[in-house]
This record gives C-alpha cells, structure tokens and sequence, in this order.
C-alpha cells in the first residue's frame, strides 16, 4: 500500500481538507479588483504543504476538497475546474517526493525546490482553472479575459504566497518533527 493511502495519509488529507476550506472561506473575503472572484489567499501555501511533506495525492486531495467545501459555504456553487486547479496547487508541490531524497527535503535542496514547484504548481493549477473558464464558456468569453482576469492575478498572488509561506510552513514541521524525536 502507498504511504499516501497509510493511516497517515488519510489523517493528513482530512487535515489539510479542513484547514485549506476553513482558511479559504475567511480569504475569499479579500477579492481582487478587477477579476472576476479572485481573491488573495495566502492559504494556498496549505495544500503545497500537505503535497510537499505527504506527496502528491495528499497535496491534490486537500487542495480538491478544500476548495469544493469553501467555494459551497462562500458562494453556495460548485466549479469542478478550478477544484481541479487548486488540487494541481497541492500535487505539484508533491511531485518532489518523486527526485529528492527524504533526507534532503527538509534541507537547504528541498526548500529551494519547495519554492519552485509551488511556483510552477501555481502556474499550473490557475492556468488550468482559467483557461478551461474560456474553452467551456463558463462566463468568459475571450483569452485576454481568461488571461488578465483570472490567470494572472490568480497565479501571480497565488505563487508569492506560496513561494513565500509554504517554505515556512515546512521548516516548522521539520523542526516539530526533531523536536519529537529528541523527546522519545
């Protein structure tokens, strides 16, 4: 069995749902001018956490649910495809599971990546939200409106704030984690 379907996956995953829906729900109070209900969410440093330490499925799965349960309670919709970009936000992050080391994770090597694939899972995630707007018609109507109304702030923000806190997130679970093990 994959360690991401483990006891400690799943807990991971139902943590991390909780956490990014009850985060986002208070962030999509703080829209961006000029787009279309995008909003500034320093929470999506959540899921890239979850993804970074946990891997990939953990990373999609907080990401896809959070955003399912806070869009439902913030504005009582359902828009499969941006789930699916703020799941992309989680799993990029844990693809790096897949060529770093478990020891050099929490190292210098993995905090630099850590800040690349959040980056790039950023790009990803809202390219593949806001485009997918303009090629199903889901309110948007040309590229330059899927581009400068929902792409770019949503992934420039998005990127900062995951380049930015999720490194941060990790080097504190790093140090809980030695913290622990000095204890026992």
């Amino acid at each position: 069995m994959s360690k991401q379907f483990s006891t400690t996956g799943i807990v991971a995953m139902a943590i991390g749902t909780a956490l990014y829906a009850a985060f986002n729900v208070f962030f999509n109070i703080l829209q961006l001018p000029g787009t279309q209900l995008v909003a500034l969410r320093p929470s999506v440093s959540i899921p890239m956490f979850f993804g970074y330490v946990f891997g990939p499925v953990v990373g999609f799965v907080s990401g896809f649910l959070g955003n399912i349960i806070s869009d439902a309670i913030s504005w009582g919709g359902f828009w499969w495809n941006w789930d699916v970009g703020n799941g992309l936000l989680g799993l990029i992050p844990g693809l790096a599971s897949y060529f770093i080391s478990r020891e050099d994770i929490f190292r210098r090597k993995g905090y630099v990546a850590c800040i690349l694939l959040s980056i790039i899972g950023s790009i990803v995630g809202m390219g593949f939200a806001a485009y997918t707007d303009y090629i199903f018609g889901y309110g948007i109507s040309t590229i330059e409106e899927a581009t400068y109304a929902l792409f770019l702030p949503a992934a420039v923000t998005d990127a900062i704030n995951g380049a930015i806190i999720t490194p941060i997130l990790v080097a504190a679970y790093a140090s809980a984690v030695k913290g622990r093990a000095r204890r026992v």
